[in-house]
């Protein structure tokens, strides 16, 4: 009785110790990437020329992420009225398996990127998600890799 006791007691305290699991309000486990983002940096490399992009100075750009489907918007933040004015939003399905990430594009403001899917390697590390990938669309001569480095918005 007590080597039964003190093993259910071991038991315990190391099931007490192991990474904790999110549930969403549903019971469904929630995946790291679940959460809306907000991207600091994106870097984009094409034909060997690198532009890195400072999301944090005069745009904004968040990606939403739930269980089945991403959503992305961009937007300057001097309201439209000057030469910097730019809007852009998309969103579809994705599919995660280990860190492959694939979004499936369905939505765009940029109607030709609509129906296209493209694969990045994602890594989260605390508040920050970092993916990287090739875009790539033939018919618009799209070829590029792109980095982005983002942060966890807290509720």
């Amino acid at each position: 009785m007590k080597i039964s006791l003190a093993y259910t007691l071991i038991t315990a305290v190391l099931i007490s110790c192991s990474a904790p699991t999110e549930k969403s309000q549903s019971g469904k486990t929630i995946t790291p990437l679940e959460g809306t983002w907000k991207l600091l940096t994106g870097t984009t490399i094409e034909k060997g020329d690198s532009t890195i992009t400072n999301y944090t100075k005069g745009k904004a750009f968040i990606k939403i992420i739930n269980d089945t489907h991403f959503a992305f918007l961009s937007h300057d933040l001097n309201k439209g009225k000057d030469s910097g004015a730019a809007f852009s939003a998309g969103g579809g399905r994705y599919s995660l398996a280990d860190s492959l990430y694939t979004e499936h594009l369905e939505y765009c403001n940029d109607r030709q990127w609509e129906g296209n899917s493209f694969e990045f390697t994602v890594t989260v590390s605390g508040d920050t998600l970092t993916q990287k990938g090739i875009e790539k669309i033939e018919n618009i001569g799209v070829n590029r890799i792109n980095i982005e480095m983002y942060q966890r918005v807290k509720n």
